[in-house]
């Protein structure tokens, strides 16, 4: 792939690693990974878009390439907020559309929230809005199991011995259908989970999908989305942990909102069908961009 350039930026408690795919003329697109504690994926489809338009990609500190402090104090919204902003702002990316993904979406909603200049759009994928929501969704699509995995996943969550194989075979079935259908899974999906910062993730967000007991187990931005102000596009797969109904939900709270699911999918379209995700991510941002020069040249006309 070329034009492709890697570095670190310095942040609030360390530094960060991040990577920008093409040099297209379009306003740049800045992608936000999943987690907390996830990193971002090599293979993303997204990276596609780089003939039209820079995309930047970059790991959150504490997860995948960029450095792992061991502070709690660190791992918090407002923190990664300022390090969205310390990152634009090392990258000159005054104009800039914005995709979070799962985790990535608490974070560009909350940045969004304060106001940042030069955002041209923001994509929610498989979207993460309420985290009550999220935990109830969850529960809702485990009662589809069989009763015995749901037994092991509550025994282990009670008595804390979530590193049990038993509980972490129960975990990957219930992954398998809503995080990630291909089978077997890609190797980029494996190695995201192997270097998931785990402490980050328990601290933040709790044992398990299930059950939120961390700093965001009361997250909750539906109340304010109104005032985002942008336009905005919802997607999630026909059997994500963000479900269909609740990303519809979340969609309808933002004026002239869209909404898009993908069939055939669950949480990681991105992997399960990369062509239709990027096909549509790629239209969304043009569209956007025609709209706007558009409206520049008519109010440039006499």
């Amino acid at each position: 792939m070329e034009h492709v350039t890697e570095g670190f930026i310095q942040v609030t408690g360390g530094k960060v690693w991040y990577r920008i795919t093409g040099d297209g003329s379009g306003i740049p697109l800045l992608v936000l990974h999943g987690g907390p504690g996830g990193k971002s994926s090599d293979k993303d489809p997204l990276r596609n878009l780089g003939n039209e338009r820079s995309v930047i990609q970059y790991d959150q500190l504490g997860c995948g390439n960029s450095e792992r402090p061991n502070d709690l104090s660190l791992w918090t919204v407002e923190r990664y907020v300022e390090e969205l902003g310390q990152v634009r702002e090392a990258l000159g990316l005054d104009e800039v559309h914005i995709l979070g993904h799962s985790w990535g979406t608490m974070l560009a909603s909350s940045y969004l929230l304060t106001k940042p200049a030069g955002v041209q759009s923001i994509i929610f994928s498989g979207p993460a809005l309420r985290s009550r929501m999220w935990e109830q969704d969850q529960r809702t699509y485990l009662k589809q199991f069989p009763q015995k995995m749901q037994d092991i996943i509550e025994h282990h969550e009670r008595e804390e011995t979530t590193e049990a194989k038993e509980y972490q075979d129960a975990m990957y079935t219930f992954y398998k259908r809503h995080v990630c259908r291909l089978d077997p899974w890609p190797a980029d999906m494996i190695e995201e989970f192997e270097k998931m910062n785990q402490q980050i993730y328990n601290y933040m967000w709790g044992a398990s999908e299930f059950t939120v007991t961390g700093t965001l187990q009361d997250f909750d931005v539906t109340a304010k989305l109104e005032g985002i102000g942008l336009p905005a596009l919802f997607t999630c797969g026909r059997y994500d942990e963000a479900t269909p109904e609740t990303t519809a939900y979340y969609a309808s709270l933002l004026p002239g909102a869209e909404y898009f699911v993908f069939e055939n999918c669950s949480h990681t379209p991105g992997e399960e069908d990369p062509n239709a995700y990027e096909s549509k991510i790629r239209e969304f941002l043009n569209r956007q961009e025609r709209r706007t020069g558009e409206a520049a040249l008519s109010r440039a006309m006499p």
